[in-house]
């Protein structure tokens, strides 16, 4: 079966996220509480995007020759240099990303985009790359916010952009086994597209969902937000097929189960482009749900609804969890209310008369069949209320969900505002929870104030384990004058805090540029090194995606996180 995906691709403008069409203004009383809570003089949309014909790229450093073979190889249509596409693929959707793309900053675009159709494409253009010494960034939606897309050359003669959206095709569909088979470009809204009327669904649906990609998902090991009930992408991708600078590599069964060595379908999932290009994946899928219940709960603190979710999922009956399941503090609870518009604010009466005067608002979305998803909530409201949850009905849940994509559309409008917004990851321990929920949120807030200026920290647990859970940070200030620097002094105090606390540098974002100085305190000296001996293996030359992941030799972090950021390959001028 070989089936193309006709939907149209979204096309994210320049400066921001997504379709501006889609976002929703912030209603005058979400304005004000951002006044004044951030302590700031004015919310006026004082710092829009220069205009398109003001933002400065680099130069295109390939010649004319390279040029040439590469549109004989994919065709002319398939090879461009365009201003607007270079500037489109100049980074990734992260705060940093942005401040330097809305102040007109894209000297690092690549040199060009090209839009592969096929393996045979890939492997012609890795081939011609390792002979003309060009670095290969792949990108599929763009949506990576930790620096895992920026179009870095090192000491390379240039650096192309692969777009992967021509590979979107359903290449195998085996209901007997539940499992597709894709192409690697095909975004998340596709895949749901094309297996509905097939009767199942990936169940993946990170906030990303409406511009990444299949190979995104599994190059950066993203957890979507119903991963409770549907597994992460590392939980349910069964092989891949990968394009190397040395050749293709198969990784991965599509048997039950194996015990032929290693897992090598492991030291893919996670790369980032590192190592090659993956360009089809089998995956398992699940029947579609036939009923949803949305439940939402209140707590008294964070903390008294964490231990209901850890009750939940380790003394609940095995099947019982929601696939979604999501607790706020009591910080991101209020702020959603504020921030929320005027239905939220009915909804947050209705939650102070019902609840504590600060609560922890907990979220959840059963999915299946209807008297079995019935049961399911029945069993997990017993555990909930005799955690000392308040049950708030479906109202709240059902909130969320419509709006469940909307979140970097509200980023936009507050950099256009002059406030500065961006978030962080990890997950920890039970044990270990708690503590690293204060620690990290403490270093946020000191590294905000250190400038003299307020800010404000709203966290939540969107995925849920046996042996713990993960922690999401959000945090606001005021914009000040270099954001660029703002942005590195809280990241690196949160990331030092996050080491510290013994918990993981990334749950679900990937390491690219951000998290790479970190490496070292995840995996230790001995993992890096076999890292590095394995991309040797696989690409002797170093085009792939140069500056992410592997940390330089000479630049690992210490456990106190204060190594530097850079890119272990200096960037050419």
């Amino acid at each position: 079966m070989v089936t193309q995906n006709t939907e149209e691709i979204p096309r994210s403008v320049w400066y921001g996220w997504g379709d501006p069409s889609r976002a929703r203004p912030l209603s005058e009383g979400a304005l004000e509480y951002l006044r004044t809570t951030l302590r700031l003089r004015s919310v006026d949309p004082s710092h829009p995007p220069v205009d398109f014909a003001e933002v400065h790229l680099g130069e295109v450093s390939l010649d004319g020759e390279t040029l040439e073979e590469l549109r004989e190889l994919l065709g002319d249509a398939h090879v461009s240099t365009d201003r607007t596409e270079r500037l489109l693929h100049s980074g990734g959707k992260s705060t940093p990303d942005l401040l330097r793309i809305r102040a007109g900053d894209a000297r690092q675009a690549p040199d060009a985009v090209l839009f592969p159709g096929s393996e045979q494409d890939v492997r012609w253009i890795l081939e011609l790359c390792v002979r003309r010494r060009l670095a290969v960034v792949t990108f599929g939606g763009g949506t990576s916010v930790v620096g895992g897309v920026e179009p870095l050359r090192g000491q390379l003669e240039g650096v192309l952009a692969l777009d992967m959206r021509r590979m979107d095709r359903l290449l195998h569909f085996d209901v007997l086994s539940c499992t597709a088979t894709f192409e690697a470009g095909i975004r998340g809204p596709a895949i749901e597209a094309v297996l509905e009327p097939l009767g199942f669904t990936l169940g993946h649906f990170p906030q990303s969902h409406q511009e990444a990609t299949l190979g995104g998902y599994l190059a950066t090991r993203s957890a979507g937000q119903a991963s409770t009930g549907y597994g992460r992408s590392d939980d349910v991708v069964k092989s891949a097929h990968v394009e190397t600078p040395v050749g293709p590599l198969d990784v991965g069964s599509l048997a039950p189960g194996t015990a032929a060595g290693p897992k090598l379908l492991d030291v893919i999932l996670g790369s980032e482009g590192t190592l090659g290009l993956i360009t089809s994946a089998t995956v398992v899928v699940q029947p579609l749900p036939q009923h949803k219940r949305h439940g939402a709960w209140s707590f008294p603190s964070f903390a008294a609804g964490a231990e209901a979710l850890r009750k939940m999922r380790q003394e609940g009956v095995r099947g019982d969890m929601p696939h979604v399941c999501r607790l706020s503090d009591t910080d991101e609870t209020a702020a959603t209310f504020k921030l929320g518009g005027t239905k939220t604010a009915v909804l947050a009466t209705y939650l102070g008369l019902r609840s504590q005067q600060r609560p922890a608002l907990a979220l959840f979305l059963w999915e299946g069949e209807a008297r079995e998803t019935a049961a399911r909530k029945r069993r997990s409201a017993r555990i909930l209320r005799a955690a000392g949850g308040i049950p708030l009905g479906p109202m709240p849940a059902l909130a969320w969900e419509r709006g469940r994509f909307s979140g970097p559309y509200l980023r936009d409008e507050l950099l256009t505002r002059g406030v500065f917004v961006e978030t962080l990851e990890t997950a920890a321990t039970w044990s270990q929870l708690q503590s690293t929920y204060t620690a990290v949120r403490g270093a946020i807030l000191d590294a905000l104030a250190a400038s003299g200026g307020s800010g404000y920290v709203q966290t939540h647990i969107s995925h849920v384990y046996p042996d713990g859970a993960s922690l999401y940070f959000t945090y606001l200030g005021g914009l000040e004058r270099d954001g660029l620097e703002q942005n590195a002094r809280v990241k690196k105090a949160a990331s030092a805090a996050i080491v510290a606390a013994g918990a993981t540098i990334t749950h679900h974002n990937g390491v690219g540029i951000d998290h790479a100085p970190y490496m070292s305190s995840e995996i230790g000296t001995l993992g890096l090194e076999m890292l590095r001996r394995i991309k040797e293996s696989l690409d002797p030359t170093g085009i792939m995606n140069p500056g992410k992941l592997i940390p330089a030799a000479t630049a690992e972090a210490p456990a106190t996180g204060e190594a530097s950021i850079a890119s272990p390959l200096k960037e050419k001028p």
